[in-house]
């Protein structure tokens, strides 16, 4: 059983995009596809890649959606690329004193240095002043390194 062909004309669509337009709950494309609740959650929610699902699993979902496999994770694909060149840029054309601080700790983490700690505090204070005081670097960008490198587990 398929939904109606839904008309992409070029537009990039996701899955939750599809679903909406064909007036369908995530339920309802688990029952008819037989993928599990879960797995459609996650990917719904960003959780779970659709472009990492198996071929199953994808075929199931585009089947019931009545779209090709390539229509389903389309949009996918270009965000990741689209997110991939983002945090390339956020990286370079750094201040040379902030570039300097996330080398010497990135040299530290790969080193296992004991001086770990401050390193660290001289890179969050350089990140804090490229955006805060000299307005060097957006505030969007300033959130991308101290995720990146500073809040990490």
């Amino acid at each position: 059983m398929s939904v109606n062909r839904y008309n992409f004309s070029g537009d990039n669509m996701d899955i939750n995009s599809i679903l909406r337009q064909n007036n369908m709950t995530k339920y309802r494309l688990a029952k008819l596809s037989g993928v599990a609740h879960t797995t459609l959650n996650n990917i719904c929610s960003g959780q779970a890649k659709i472009e990492k699902c198996s071929a199953e699993t994808l075929y199931k979902i585009a089947k019931v959606l009545d779209v090709s496999i390539e229509e389903l994770i389309e949009d996918s694909i270009k965000q990741s690329e689209l997110k991939n060149d983002i945090e390339r840029s956020y990286e370079h054309a750094l201040p040379d004193y902030l570039q300097h601080d996330l080398d010497e700790y990135k040299k530290g983490i790969k080193n296992h240095s004991s001086l770990i700690d401050c390193l660290w505090g001289e890179l969050y204070g350089s990140i804090n002043m490229a955006e805060i005081s000299d307005g060097l670097i957006s505030h969007e960008q300033a959130d991308y390194l101290r995720q990146k490198y500073l809040w990490r587990n």
